[in-house]
């Protein structure tokens, strides 16, 4: 399999990460449940996938969260641990520009820039979580500590 750049980046910190593959069915709206789909196709609990969601604030600064696939972002709580007023989704025509990558295989690794990273701390309460490797049917398990580490986050409750 071709590395993604989330996996270059993994490899260059010498963190160890397993990747896993499942059938895309190009279905990737958050109201469907892309996520936890990707958990029932993998046979894994969709607890420990956590869903990469790019926003961007009022003053157009752009915030990446993750949470898990079980879970809705709290909005008031994104708001307030960034310290903006406002966030909203990045439109999907703007994900590619902006990260490189696209909707169902974003990752929070590797993205084109550094942008402020959060990730909810149900995380910790994992011994692996999963996220999406840079392209959509390919996942990445590794552990909590070790995605935090890798992509510089901060662990803060977003949960509804």
């Amino acid at each position: 399999m071709k590395k993604t750049n989330a996996m270059r980046i993994l490899d260059g910190l010498k963190i160890k990460y397993e990747t896993l593959s499942y059938d895309d069915d190009g279905e990737h709206e958050l109201s469907r449940g892309a996520a936890a789909q990707t958990a029932e196709k993998l046979g894994i609990d969709p607890a420990a996938v956590y869903k990469t969601i790019v926003m961007r604030t009022e003053k157009k600064e752009v915030v990446v969260f993750c949470q898990s696939a079980l879970h809705e972002i709290n909005l008031k709580k994104a708001r307030n641990v960034c310290g903006a007023k406002e966030v909203s989704p990045v439109k999907p025509e703007e994900l590619l520009s902006l990260t490189g990558y696209i909707r169902g295989g974003c990752s929070p690794l590797g993205m084109k820039r550094k942008f402020a990273t959060y990730i909810d701390e149900s995380l910790l309460t994992h011994e692996k979580v999963y996220v999406s490797a840079g392209l959509r049917g390919e996942q990445i398990a590794l552990a909590p500590a070790d995605l935090v580490r890798a992509t510089g986050a901060e662990t803060v409750d977003l949960v509804l």
